[in-house]
């Protein structure tokens, strides 16, 4: 069966082993790739009836449901995916002693970059600033294609970012940028990415849903099991990076699980105030409205 599925060019997410290799050929499920800038535009294309399923961050799929989305969360993915980076001269989040109004300070009059509005990142970064106060004093730029933002940087436009791993090994690689914040320290938990489907898939999918969430859960594990192996796979895969680059992007944040914890689910539930406080959504989301535990319980994952 044909599977049209939406990706990002984040390289540490399933998407890049599996196209690497003939997993799901193999099971008898034909994979359609689509390249995305960013979460919300996945979610736009589920919505106009484009894809199947997406690899997306919850929070912007939590917005296309509170809009009436028939989707919903049949897979985890990865956790604390997102972190923020600067040039040199800014002190880090520990060198301001772990306080956060003392390390927003050195940004008041600053521009951080972000990946779209409404992603994950956005989200985590703009609830981060108006929790220290800052909402008035650091002003937060969207960019449709996170990979603009090196570029950005490397032109001076910008000296602070917030993105996934693979944002902050370019920026150190490039433009001598440093981690500023851990990912941990961010959003503890928080779900960067699951594996979304329309309803109808989960609905009337056969096993290929199951399948694809079985091969997904065995690149989520060759990852973490073979990192020296899968960082050679995904470098082959994308043909622009080595395998180095693909080993330190898994070793800025390495957990992974294709699995939907409690930890999971509790992280998930705390964006939806935050959303709500954004103006993202307009109301409040249950967990029954945005997760199908039924593919996860069923593999036993």
């Amino acid at each position: 069966m044909k599977l049209r599925i939406g990706h990002l060019s984040t390289m540490y997410h399933t998407s890049f082993i599996l196209m690497g290799t003939d997993w799901l050929e193999k099971a008898g499920i034909e994979p359609e790739w689509r390249l995305f800038g960013g979460g919300p535009a996945i979610v736009r294309a589920l919505e106009s009836g484009e894809l199947d399923i997406g690899y997306i961050g919850l929070p912007p799929t939590m917005i296309g449901i509170d809009r009436g989305m028939q989707i919903k969360c049949v897979a985890g993915g990865h956790v604390e995916g997102t972190v923020m980076i600067a040039t040199p001269e800014f002190l880090t989040l520990e060198e301001s002693k772990n306080d956060a109004t003392l390390f927003l300070n050195q940004f008041k009059g600053l521009k951080i970059a972000c990946p779209p509005a409404g992603s994950i990142h956005d989200v985590i970064i703009r609830n981060f600033i108006k929790e220290a106060g800052f909402e008035n004093d650091i002003d937060v730029i969207n960019y449709e294609w996170a990979d603009m933002i090196p570029e950005a940087i490397a032109d001076g436009e910008i000296k602070i970012a917030v993105g996934t791993p693979p944002l902050a090994i370019v920026a150190k690689r490039c433009c001598n940028t440093k981690l500023v914040i851990q990912p941990e320290k961010l959003w503890p938990d928080n779900p960067s990415y699951g594996i979304i489907a329309t309803v109808d898939l989960i609905e009337n999918s056969s096993g290929t849903l199951p399948n694809f969430i079985k091969l997904h859960a065995k690149a989520c594990d060759y990852i973490s099991e073979n990192i020296e192996e899968a960082s050679r796979l995904v470098a082959d895969t994308v043909g622009v990076v080595d395998a180095d680059f693909v080993r330190d992007v898994y070793e800025v944040s390495p957990k992974y699980s294709a699995g939907i914890s409690e930890n999971y689910i509790a992280s998930t539930m705390r964006f939806v105030d935050v959303l709500h406080e954004l103006g993202y959504v307009s109301g409040k989301l249950r967990q029954e409205d945005i997760f199908d535990l039924y593919f996860v319980k069923e593999l036993q994952l």
